[in-house]
């Protein structure tokens, strides 16, 4: 009978940022990797090194040794060093599908450049896994995988390998790791005395779980370097260990030689978030540091669904659309650099979110720069004419995010100059002056449109600075009247269509109001809602709805935890807010009506013995027709160790309740009661993107958010977002949730959170019907967090004529939900992706205002799949999206 045969495989697992900020951690991989090189020069019996499935660890150690490019590339190329496919070991469940595949392409085009990309997803220490996983790997060719944390081992048997399919059949071998993990073989680095003891007990985890005759164990741990008689380590074993055949091994060659002989193995479907009692799998992470996973949502929006379709579509119209298409390849990574699993989960030292929020600064200016760059190609605008005298009216910009026609209210921000604010000596300069806002109306016109004004509403103005930049002339800063206006649009707007409004003197006939405000009341012709004494909100569909009462209820609980696990505190009584002040109406209508009140509850620790206190000014709008209520929270957190949650009963026991997720959707039901664990309590708490909903016939209830966010289900049918969890230590030991320390002891003060913060939502009622049909949602998310997007040119100057032919891409197929447009590696036309969140197939098209010279279905990698026929006319491509199928598409135009 064969003998088994052990592949072991030498790696590191390398945590970039921890408990310790990079500088550290990366002046540790230095010397790390030099070694490894020596070792690797001076010993051929050591074959191959996993580098921890991520690109990034060699970006940083060639910044600092530059002149090891060629002896790395040398290693990589002969495969003894194994690099990607990732860029960063993400934290799976907290970024967005769409920065999952940027945190890919940015491995895939390391590993092209380093030599050579291990085709191994290999995910060793995530916080659990989304379902979609498998699909990930096969957009990048992909089909073997390894996971550790997430998989209950009894879903696969408890055999080391088992089938994955995504939701749309995708499939992925994957080898899970066993308890002790990807540091199991670190144990094996002992003198020759204690080598047979040793593997006894890595084999009786190991042997008992093998699923063929290839075993794998990972010989390395967490920063750790090669041991310097690694490349021995075979040799040894082999020769006090009978019956098995040792041999260094690259882990793709492992799982290929166990597919080859696998027998039918599990095939597991869905998520994988629980893994209690195999190992931790501290899905406390997604509430820690919640401010921060916010700010990625609302960049990851701003980058996916305004700088990345803007670039795109300038293409031909820009001559820096080049150098803008590598300004955000650079924004991606100090994004992506952020969703280390350690960093975006939170469970890190206090640098290490400051420094995310310096990346995160960075992005965002990128993303800003880049998008009035490409809105000034589109448009024909240049501001450096401008300052030179050539300045005419202004212009406000209308581009539409997404990929269907649609109408609605805009709201814009404008300004309106009043003084020149003079920097550095004035010399001969002398000041001008002008008269601030007038009476002013928005003028709609040009091709398609019948010209006519419409008089916004004034939703606030005040006195300002703004700076207006060029690229040949030192900024002009002015003192000007800011004005927010809110304006209904006379037509729709096409989808990725740009339309240019003028702003003129002068009045227009006030429009029929879409909406109003009175007393503690708020109404459209869609929903009614009432700020009710406690300040929770009342809400039905507009009619006979059903009532749901007691919406945004804001409590809070004690929380002894730390930044990976919540734990309660025995005796604990829920908080809730002491006082609600009176509403007062701070918008009236017609096209935007707003409430606001305050709240002020005591809760969690203050200073000494002292309770803390939070208090929030809770907001809530109508906006034109839309059945989304938005919710702002302006939020001041002076208390520690807490959880801050919003409670929103529906009425619905007893109802799954479905989530948005990425690339798609995933039902789950209420959890059941665990007994407490005695290594880890199963959490009651779930991940979710952009929103959550929950329906039995006509009634039901969905709440939105930018992104990610933290939610629970309860068995009586109330839902809770979580807003903050306060904890002031990395690890904690003996928590009744999980006992012994997950990290090494460090005070995290600023995890507390202390501070202000504004939160947006929405909420709505739904009906069963639209839960049927999740793109209903879809576009309901879109509608509150993806407006139309308004861009205010006050020095306008055409120095070409507007390119806003080169816009306009419309998506169609019921359930077919728009992911990205996007401008290829090559550079000349867009990539267009969206999935099919339906449990069929649809048939689906996208409609073009420019003529398309070639259409071919894609990967993300954008490796062709097939060429697509285009319509007549050259405007219009069919194309068939499998169920749950993601489906990319290059478009090259004729011009």
């Amino acid at each position: 009978m064969p003998a088994t045969i052990v592949h072991l495989i030498p790696h590191t697992h390398w945590d970039r940022e921890w408990y310790l900020p990079l500088g550290g951690f990366r002046a540790r991989l230095v010397g790390a990797l030099d070694e490894l090189l020596a070792q690797c020069d001076a010993d051929p019996r050591l074959t191959s090194f996993l580098l921890d499935g991520q690109t990034v660890l060699l970006r940083d150690y060639l910044a600092m040794r530059p002149e090891r490019q060629g002896a790395v590339a040398a290693l990589v190329r002969s495969g003894r060093l194994q690099v990607g496919p990732w860029y960063v070991l993400a934290d799976e469940q907290i970024p967005a599908g769409e920065s999952l595949l940027r945190n890919l392409a940015a491995g895939h085009a390391d590993a092209a450049e380093f030599g050579g990309r291990l085709d191994v997803l290999h995910s060793p220490d995530a916080f659990g896994h989304p379902a979609v996983w498998p699909a990930l790997g096969a957009e990048f060719g992909i089909s073997l995988g390894t996971i550790w944390r997430g998989l209950d081992a009894e879903r696969a048997h408890d055999r080391d390998l088992f089938w994955w399919d995504a939701p749309d059949g995708r499939r992925a071998l994957v080898y899970h790791l066993p308890p002790d993990g990807y540091e199991i073989g670190s144990s094996l680095l002992v003198a020759d005395d204690r080598l047979t003891a040793a593997w006894e007990r890595v084999a009786s985890q190991v042997i008992p779980r093998a699923a063929t005759r290839h075993v794998a164990i990972f010989v390395g741990a967490d920063h750790h370097a090669a041991a310097p008689d690694l490349g021995g380590l075979a040799a040894r074993l082999a020769a006090r260990v009978g019956g098995f055949e040792f041999r260094f091994s690259r882990l793709d060659d492992f799982l290929r030689a166990a597919r080859a002989e696998a027998p039918a193995l599990d095939v597991l479907t869905g998520e994988l978030r629980w893994s209690y009692g195999y190992t931790w799998t501290l899905q406390g992470v997604h509430g820690t540091r919640a401010p921060i996973k916010r700010r990625n949502s609302r960049i990851e929006l701003g980058l996916v669904r305004q700088a990345e379709p803007l670039v795109a579509l300038a293409g031909s119209a820009s001559p820096q659309a080049d150098g803008m298409a590598a300004v955000l390849t650079r924004a991606w990574r100090e994004v992506i650099e952020c969703h280390f699993h350690d960093a975006i989960g939170g469970c890190a030292a206090d640098a290490v979110t400051r420094a995310m929020s310096v990346r995160f600064d960075d992005a965002e200016a990128a993303l800003r720069e880049v998008t009035r760059g490409a809105l000034h190609a589109l448009t024909g605008h240049d501001s450096d004419l401008a300052r030179e005298g050539g300045a005419g009216a202004p212009k406000l910009a209308l581009w539409n995010p997404t990929a269907r026609a649609r109408g609605g209210v805009v709201i814009a921000d404008l300004s309106f100059f009043r003084r020149d604010i003079l920097v550095g000596p004035p010399g001969a300069r002398a000041p001008r002056s002008g008269q601030g806002v007038l009476p002013f109306v928005l003028r709609f016109s040009g091709p398609g449109v019948t010209m006519c004004e419409v008089a916004p509403q004034v939703l606030a103005a005040e006195v300002g600075l703004e700076r207006i930049d060029a690229m040949r002339h030192y900024p002009d800063q002015d003192e000007v009247d800011l004005v927010r206006v809110a304006f209904p649009l006379p037509t729709e707007l096409p989808g990725l269509g740009l339309h240019l409004l003028d702003a003129v003197e002068g009045s227009a006939p006030p429009l029929e109001p879409f909406t109003a405000a009175q007393g503690r009341n708020l109404w459209n012709g869609r929903v009614e809602s009432q700020v009710a004494s406690d300040g929770t909100v009342k809400l039905r569909a507009a009619g006979d709805g059903p009532l749901f009462e007691g919406l945004l209820g804001l409590e809070s609980e004690r929380d002894a935890g730390d930044t990976y696990s919540f734990c309660p505190v025995p005796g604990d009584a829920i908080r809730r807010p002491l006082r609600a002040g009176k509403p007062v109406v701070i918008a009236e209508g017609p096209f935007v009506a707003g409430l606001a009140w305050p709240l002020a509850l005591r809760c969690g620790r203050g200073g000494g013995k002292n309770e803390g206190r939070v208090s929030a000014r809770m907001g809530l709008e109508a906006v034109g027709d839309s059945p989304v209520l938005r919710c702002t929270i302006a939020l001041d957190n002076q208390a520690r160790d807490h959880r801050l949650r919003l409670r929103f009963p529906t009425g619905l026991q007893g109802r799954p309740i479905l989530a948005g997720a990425q690339f798609g959707v995933i039902e789950r039901t209420a959890p059941k009661h665990h007994a407490r664990n005695p290594a880890e309590t199963p959490v009651a708490t779930a991940p979710a993107h952009r929103w959550v909903a929950a329906a039995r016939g006509a009634r039901g209830l969905a709440v939105f958010t930018a992104g990610f966010f933290e939610y629970e289900w309860t068995a009586r049918g109330d839902l809770l977002v979580t807003l903050l969890r306060s904890v002031g230590e990395l690890s904690r030991p003996g928590l009744r949730t999980r006992p012994g320390h997950a990290g090494w002891p460090t005070p995290t003060p600023e995890a507390q959170c202390l501070g202000t913060e504004t939160i947006a939502l929405g909420v709505a009622p739904v009906t069963a019907d639209d839960l049927a049909a999740p793109g209903r949602l879809e576009q309901m998310w879109e509608d509150a967090f993806v407006p139309p997007l308004a861009y205010w040119m006050r020095d306008y100057c055409e120095a070409t004529p507007p390119q806003l032919e080169q816009t306009g891409l419309s998506l169609g197929g019921d359930g077919l939900i728009f992911s990205a447009c996007t401008r290829p590696s090559g550079g000349r036309g867009v990539v267009v992706r969206c999935y099919n969140v339906l449990d069929r197939p649809v048939e689906g098209r996208w409609s073009s205002h420019r003529t398309i010279a070639i259409a071919k279905l894609v990967r993300a990698d954008e490796t062709e799949l097939a060429s697509l026929a285009i319509g007549p006319g050259g405007r219009e491509v069919a194309f068939r999206a499998g169920p749950r199928a993601i489906v990319s598409i290059l478009l090259e135009f004729t011009d």
